[in-house]
């Protein structure tokens, strides 16, 4: 029996059980309900409704055996039941009656993927870059708008301003569900590819105080990169969604050695390279060797050029920084970025030392932006400025919520005096 005042055990198990669904197939189970009842503000409502059931049921009836299935069917009554209080006219009817209707749906697109369709219908051009961005996160990824904000860096109530207008707007422009046409495909390609770059970010290390990371987004980004590469074929495949697909996969083949045992981050040069995915290093590799034969480089095909250097050998010490600030050059050119200007300065400072780098760093001001901080720490602890050091890293901390990173940071401060690492080898 449980304790008077102490925490329901089957009451947690439900609740994490949620959660993990949440993470894992929120975007599954929302771009289906979209499908169905063509309408995101009920699909979303509907899901809501069925999270809070999964909350009272699932501790007392257990988790079921396929608890995604379950807020589907859960959330798709719900839906129904919504539509007929609000007594819709027929139409609205017939849309619900999809659930268990034999008929065929109308045609949405050349692929059966709800997801795919999904991220095209939240990258439509109609929409600003950062609303479909954010409109992709909390969809797709399940994100909830204060992780959104934090991640743009913008207050809680903007956040969901701008993730309300773009749901009119898809509504009030009858904005179609579904993957365009080859006619439209290469005009919209661009602004999925951005969207998606961003969604395998969060993926890859989250803005979130819960998890380090979100593997199961990170996944899900390099499978709708994978898609969206053989749907492009139609058009060429562009070597940008190569580019793009090559960066994730030799991200992704980082992960088994980037949070350690004590749930710190660990970063790039402290890695246990052995642990690396040896398969997605090569698949990523091999794309980056195909996109340098096209020759006609882009931003993706030049970051991922970047990781397939860092992933070249199975030693820190052998890196070639002049490759890697030779392709930082390439890339400032086409994409002059403050955050691509700082990641400069991480390979300069391999090359001409911590002075030269520190000032290229102190010219950004990304004040509110964690690594920036981090790098300004690691190059004073190498200057030996150790007071100012310990300042950087107190500011790196208050500007981030990721655990893993937060105890990496805190670690590295509590150390100052002792041996430096490379500033900019992040994980």
């Amino acid at each position: 029996m449980t304790a008077p005042g102490s925490p329901d055990p089957a009451a947690a198990l439900g609740a994490d059980a949620v959660a993990d669904v949440v993470r894992a197939e929120y975007g599954r189970v929302v771009a289906g309900l979209i499908r169905r009842f063509g309408d995101i503000g009920l699909a979303e409502d509907a899901l809501g409704e069925a999270l809070v059931i999964a909350l009272e049921r699932w501790p007392q009836d257990g988790v079921p055996p396929n608890p995604a299935g379950w807020l589907t069917t859960t959330a798709a009554r719900k839906a129904l039941d919504h539509l007929r209080r609000e007594k819709v006219r027929d139409e609205k009817y017939a849309e619900a009656a999809m659930i268990t209707d034999d008929t065929p749906p109308e045609p949405t697109g050349p692929v059966t993927d709800d997801r795919l369709r999904l991220i095209f219908t939240c990258c439509h051009p109609a929409l600003g870059e950062p609303a479909r961005v954010a409109l992709t996160l909390r969809l797709l990824g399940g994100l909830t708008v204060a992780e959104i904000a934090s991640a743009f860096l913008v207050p809680e109530t903007t956040m969901a301003q701008r993730i309300t207008r773009a749901k009119a707007k898809i509504a009030k422009a009858r904005i179609p569900y579904r993957v365009p046409g080859p006619d439209d495909l290469a005009e919209r390609l661009a602004g999925v590819l951005a969207v998606l770059y961003l969604v395998h970010n969060e993926g890859y290390l989250s803005s979130s105080a819960e998890a380090a990371d979100r593997p199961d987004l990170a996944r899900e980004a390099i499978r709708l990169t994978r898609a969206v590469r053989d749907l492009a074929g139609g058009i060429g495949s562009p070597p940008e969604v190569d580019g793009l697909l090559a960066l994730m996969l030799l991200s992704q083949a980082r992960r088994p050695a980037r949070i350690g045992p004590d749930g710190e981050l660990v970063t790039l040069d402290e890695q246990d390279r052995t642990l690396w995915d040896a398969d997605l290093v090569d698949e990523g590799h091999a794309l980056v060797r195909d996109c340098l034969a096209r020759n006609r480089p882009g931003p993706y095909q030049l970051q991922a050029a970047i990781q397939a250097v860092h992933t070249d050998t199975l030693d820190a010490s052998l890196t070639d920084w002049g490759q890697v600030v030779a392709l930082y050059d390439q890339l400032m050119a086409l994409a002059p970025t403050p955050v691509v200007a700082l990641n400069r300065a991480v390979a300069v400072a391999e090359l001409d030392g911590p002075q030269v780098a520190l000032s290229l760093v102190d010219g950004l001001g990304l004040t509110a932006y964690a690594p920036w901080h981090a790098t300004r720490a690691d190059l004073l602890r190498r200057l030996g400025r150790t007071d100012d050091a310990r300042r950087a890293y107190a500011a790196a901390i208050a500007t981030t919520e990721n655990p893993a990173e937060r105890g990496w940071l805190a670690r590295r401060r509590e150390t100052l005096g002792g041996a430096t690492s490379r500033p900019g080898s992040r994980a």
